[in-house]
């Protein structure tokens, strides 16, 4: 008989907020996979709670060599508690993996419940929150990080991110520029700690704000694309939308398609507003 594979949301701050089911799971839990042992050690004495089984380390660095042993764990019988140092396991940190390899191998996997940044601070923004979407970490490298960003700058839900705060105001300059400096966003720091901080406000001035420096774990929450009609976009931002796409490295073709669809014109205006520009240009 196969064992069960437990995901454990943990506190993302207040390690009040830790679910009751936790400090169970710790004590009944034949192995314990946790992103970092040490925090481990912190959080089970913060609760209380002895760890009943063995306590292995599974992190980006090992993951892919770790998830076959415990597979194993499990394939012969084993309650398999898998912990990260905040929040739900796979949601931008280790589980994925094993979560997929468990599933392949047929074997059951539950969750306990537990605090989410990404929810968190979608709740706190202020933004609209019926559709969004979470992007994760954005790439450290500039140009990549710019094409990425292209990549959703006509996305019309919510946008989140996890960066971090050495980072950030890199990326608020770079989120004004491809998203426009007037966009509403919220960054979130510190949430459910002591010193917890939301600052909402324009992406351009988020990013003059964070140039003095930030400490602390980030959530950013970035308004969607507004809704616009074809009265709403004149010929130049039909062809500034164009060339963001262009530089992303979508044929022209391509571009103006998906522009005019995002507008809800006819692509021969878009293919018009483009070849006029170039015209003026030349």
């Amino acid at each position: 008989m196969t064992g069960t594979l437990v995901l454990a949301g943990t506190p993302i701050g207040d390690v009040a907020d830790a679910p009751p089911r936790l400090s169970e799971e710790l004590a009944r839990a034949d192995v314990i996979a946790a992103e970092d042992t040490r925090r481990l050690r912190r959080l089970t004495q913060a609760l209380g709670v002895t760890p009943g089984g063995r306590v292995v380390s599974y992190f980006e660095g090992n993951e892919s060599a770790r998830t076959p042993e415990l597979v194993e764990e499990l394939r012969g019988g084993a309650r398999v508690l898998l912990v990260t140092d905040a929040g739900m396991p796979s949601v931008s940190d280790p589980g994925y993996r094993l979560v997929a390899a468990a599933v392949e191998h047929e074997i059951k996997v539950t969750a306990v419940p537990g605090p989410s940044a990404v929810l968190t601070a979608l709740a706190l923004s202020g933004l609209p929150v019926d559709r969004f979407c979470f992007e994760g970490f954005l790439p450290r490298k500039g140009g990549e990080r710019l094409s990425r960003l292209r990549e959703v700058a006509g996305e019309r839900r919510t946008l989140v991110y996890f960066e971090a705060p050495h980072r950030l105001d890199d990326t608020l300059a770079a989120m004004a520029e491809v998203f426009g400096a007037d966009r509403r966003a919220a960054v979130c720091r510190e949430l459910t700690k002591t010193y917890e901080e939301v600052k909402r406000g324009p992406l351009a001035d988020l990013a003059a704000w964070a140039a003095e420096g930030v400490r602390g774990e980030i959530t950013v929450v970035v308004e969607g694309a507004p809704e616009s009609g074809p009265e709403e976009l004149d010929a130049g931002e039909l062809v500034r939308r164009v060339r963001i796409r262009e530089d992303a490295g979508e044929r022209r073709k391509e571009a103006i398609a998906a522009v005019a669809a995002e507008a809800g014109l006819p692509k021969r205006v878009v293919f018009d507003a483009v070849v006029a520009s170039k015209r003026s240009a030349g």
